[in-house]
């Protein structure tokens, strides 16, 4: 899928594969990628920006945990994050349903075959 095709959703995706619980970033490529069955493929460069930008606006918070000798920035929502992301999906709703009376309209109202 085109990167395009994500632009303006990455917020919400981010957010939606951060809500059962804390996540790194390597982690939150893999749930993406998961979740959309393989076709949406993020890179390190698009989601760390985001994932910053989400901090510092207080959508996300984080902390450094360890993992063996590795020590990894996990991200997780915060409940500012929770009520967004109940926005994101509403938005998404409707934009989907719009697109979709748009491109698959059904027949006109009124017309019988």
């Amino acid at each position: 899928m085109k990167a395009d095709a994500v632009r303006g959703h990455l917020d919400g995706l981010l957010l939606a594969v951060l809500e059962p619980g804390p996540l790194h970033g390597y982690a939150i490529i893999a749930a993406v990628q998961q979740r959309s069955g393989g076709v949406l493929e993020l890179r390190t460069g698009t989601i760390y920006p985001a994932l910053n930008r989400l901090e510092r606006t207080g959508l996300l918070s984080s902390s450094w945990q360890s993992s063996g000798e590795r020590r990894r920035r996990c991200y997780e929502l915060t409940d500012a994050g929770r009520r967004t992301l109940a926005g994101e999906r509403t938005a998404w709703r409707e934009f989907t349903a719009a697109i979709g009376s748009v491109l698959d309209p059904g027949p006109a109202p009124g017309l019988t075959a």
